[in-house]
């Protein structure tokens, strides 16, 4: 099927909407970074797509940009209503820059939403925000749109913000679980491409496999891009050949290894390569512009859910990310096997109800990320983005840049978790797990270890609320007060002590 299908279903769902209100927007971007569905986004427009708007759209001088406007679209046909964007909008002075109303009470915004979605790239506002950072990563286009997952949840915002960052040149190996499910149930595909026609290459693998699926794929985009160096290499030395061309397979070969890089040079080597007169084509030249799709280094990732990770594909987990090879785990983490309705997993904290624990889970959650640290090899990462999101920006973008193997832990409430104020807030719900200790924030980069420096950076902050204040606002959490949330305290005690542990050793 092609990509971006879901663009098409448009399925006015939502019981409200939210609309902007620009005169308190502060352009922070923080209502996209958080939308679970990609249906709220900032849109820059210069003076002449100004002119062109829909009657009514509005737009403010942008900052750091004025020569631009810039405006907030919202697709209401695409939205479901769970109000993260508004619920996370700071505003000006406490006065939100975004309101949820029923949509008959608002006015018309889907097409200043189409209109908006297909202008120009500015290349001179995106020089002026890094793409790694929160608002530079907004001002990129999401390569995951409109999928199917729940109202608010809380896998799909990590997934799209991987594609802002990566997506042009990303390669996603997906375990069967609910990450699989909202991307594509045919004939829907969510993960979408750019102007360019440049997008994720996502193909999705059994539940059990999901690992070592996205290994194979690792190892077949290696074997290409062995080859095509050799070629690339060829061209270099060839004394015949224009010297623009020598220096743009110069350049290339000089990032090989370096994505962001690497992605530009090849660009560059491609052009040069097709606007090369016939007669002096040579056979070198011609089989890298037959393969050139696969010539930039690819960002290789296999997305998955905790059933997958932590319980019946952790073998294949832990067997490709002991390979050494420069692949990327991403992990949404609910807690339970979601997808089949909530069961218990290895990942599932004490305490908590879910299926075949229905009185409560009586042994702690596996602690999947302290073990592998023990490896001191894997970039290592726990996240939560509602709690801090440079943190998790930062954490995405250590673990792609580093050379071997990386695991990204993303803490993602569920449906299953029965908050009792409902998934629109469930950036709140993370921030509260973290506050309170029962969630940590940490990365392990051992590329630290190189420099004689602690691998270990600990994020989370000291506790500033008891955990039962985030344990009693949900209903998983229902068994807690009289068998085992004193456990948990001690349980969440125990895994900050271990990480501070694993600190001191490098110390």
């Amino acid at each position: 099927f092609p990509p971006g299908t879901t663009a098409h279903e448009r399925r006015n769902t939502a019981p409200k909407v939210p609309v902007w209100i620009p005169d308190n927007c502060i352009q922070c971007g923080f209502c996209s970074y958080v939308c679970p569905h990609a249906v709220i986004r900032p849109a820059v427009l210069d003076k002449i797509e100004t002119s062109n708007a829909p009657a009514g759209m509005k737009a403010l001088p942008m900052n750091a940009s004025a020569e631009y406007g810039f405006s907030i679209i919202i697709s209401e046909t695409d939205c479901t209503g769970c109000g993260s964007c508004a619920a996370v909008c700071p505003g000006k002075k406490g006065n939100k820059a975004l309101e949820m109303v029923i949509p008959s009470q608002k006015p018309e915004q889907q097409e200043f939403f189409d209109y908006g979605k297909n202008l120009s790239t500015k290349s001179d506002v995106l020089k002026k925000f890094s793409r790694y950072t929160i608002k530079g990563s907004q001002l990129r286009q999401p390569l995951l749109e409109f999928h199917g997952a729940c109202s608010g949840c809380g896998e799909t915002p990590y997934a799209k913000l991987a594609t802002q960052l990566f997506g042009e040149r990303m390669y996603i190996a997906n375990a069967t679980g609910c990450s699989s499910i909202w991307a594509h149930s045919s004939p829907s595909a969510a993960y979408t491409i750019n102007s360019d026609s440049k997008g994720p290459a996502w193909s999705n693998s059994l539940f059990e496999d999901g690992a070592e699926f996205g290994f194979g794929m690792l190892m077949a985009a290696e074997s290409q891009r062995k080859r095509l160096r050799k070629y690339v290499t060829n061209i270099c030395s060839d004394e015949n050949l224009p010297r623009d061309i020598q220096l743009a397979a110069a350049e290339y070969l000089a990032t090989f290894d370096d994505g962001d890089e690497n992605y530009s040079a090849s660009e560059r080597l491609i052009h040069q390569l097709e606007t090369l007169p016939q007669m002096c084509k040579t056979k070198d030249s011609e089989k890298v512009l037959t393969e050139k799709e696969y010539l930039a280094k690819k960002s290789c990732w296999v997305f998955g859910g905790d059933g997958f990770a932590y319980d019946i594909g952790f073998g294949g987990l832990d067997h490709v990310l002991a390979s050494g090879a420069d692949i990327n785990i991403l992990i949404f983490d609910t807690e339970v096997y979601s997808n089949t309705g909530g069961q218990s997993s290895k990942a599932t904290p004490l305490g908590a109800e879910a299926k075949f624990s229905s009185g409560g889970k009586t042994t702690p959650k596996k602690n999947l990320a302290a073990m592998m640290t023990t490896y001191e090899n894997i970039y290592v990462a726990q996240v939560a983005m509602g709690a801090d999101y440079n943190q998790t920006i930062k954490a995405f973008t250590e673990a792609e840049k580093y050379k071997g193997p990386s695991l990204i832990i993303a803490y993602s409430p569920c449906i299953a978790h029965s908050i009792k104020s409902g998934m629109g807030s469930a950036q709140q719900e993370e921030a509260a797990a973290v506050k309170c200790g029962y969630w940590q924030l940490f990365r392990f980069n051992p590329e630290k270890l190189k420099n004689g420096e602690v691998p270990l950076i600990i994020d989370s902050p000291t506790p500033t609320i008891d955990l039962e204040e985030f344990t009693s606002g949900e209903l998983r959490f229902r068994s807690e007060t009289d068998k085992f949330l004193e456990r948990l305290r001690v349980d969440a005690i125990r895994r900050y002590n271990i990480l501070k542990g694993i600190s001191a050793r490098y110390s």
